[in-house]
């Protein structure tokens, strides 16, 4: 059985390089943007089969990068799993939760996220 391809657009070099290893442990394969254009390429070439996405990135945000992934007809089915730490900079939930969901992004991990979350997540994703 092919494995499958989750695209993980991160900025956070620590966060991806952790993630990664935890994915690949569980016979994920994993591709990594740094940002959401690099992202946006990726999802275009690789066509994975879900995307962890963070919100909170330089050059295009993760709701900006999720809007156009919803709106390409060759990447609008994939699922998308927000990643944030938002709301533990004081910022509050509602806003991004509600920004995030409104995107139709599929699910929203707030970070720090367990390995255990994590791997829930793609699982339950991967399954639909």
């Amino acid at each position: 059985m092919a494995k499958a391809k989750i695209l993980l657009i991160d900025d956070d070099v620590d966060f991806v390089a952790a993630n990664k290893m935890v994915l690949e442990q569980s016979s994920y394969q994993v591709i990594t943007a740094g940002e959401g254009d690099e992202g946006l390429k990726k999802a275009r070439q690789e066509k994975p089969d879900l995307i962890l996405l963070d919100v909170i990135m330089p050059v295009k945000d993760g709701f900006t990068a999720a809007e156009q992934l919803k709106k390409d007809p060759q990447l609008a089915k994939i699922p998308v799993v927000m990643l944030t730490a938002y709301s533990t900079k004081g910022q509050g939930t509602g806003v991004a939760v509600g920004r995030g969901m409104s995107l139709e992004a599929e699910d929203y991990l707030e970070k720090p996220v367990s390995p255990e979350q994590l791997l829930a997540a793609v699982r339950q994703h991967l399954a639909k």
